[in-house]
């Protein structure tokens, strides 16, 4: 029988895992929509959303699976975690922050440009 340290253990990369792919299908189902609408807009140039708008959207979309993608790595890691693994969280985390922040900052320049309708 699986002591408590192992089946915590196994459900939290359960977990993590579940919520690695809760961001992977954001970002499969955000980039395919914003294929379609480009697409779109390419050979009906008037239609809507506009370019910018399926830039912000995707942008959104991404902003919010780099969230995901912080949150499963947290939980990978909670379960006796080493200073090596530790340390990769450290990283991980600063790196996906930084992105998190340019991306919102390029968002919030892109959103005042769009001339509500």
């Amino acid at each position: 029988m699986m002591e408590l340290e192992e089946i915590a253990k196994v459900f939290t990369l359960s977990i993590g895992s579940l919520v690695e792919g809760v961001a992977a299908l954001i970002i499969a189902y955000a980039a395919l929509r914003a294929v379609v609408h480009y697409v779109k807009n390419s050979i009906i140039p008037d239609s809507q959303p506009g370019k910018l708008e399926i830039r912000l959207s995707l942008g959104k979309a991404l902003a919010l699976a780099l969230e995901f993608l912080l949150a499963a790595d947290i939980v990978r890691t909670a379960v006796a975690p080493t200073w090596n693994d530790i340390g990769k969280l450290a990283a991980i985390a600063v790196l996906r922050t930084l992105l998190n922040y340019f991306l919102d900052r390029e968002l919030k320049h892109s959103e005042s440009k769009v001339v509500p309708a």
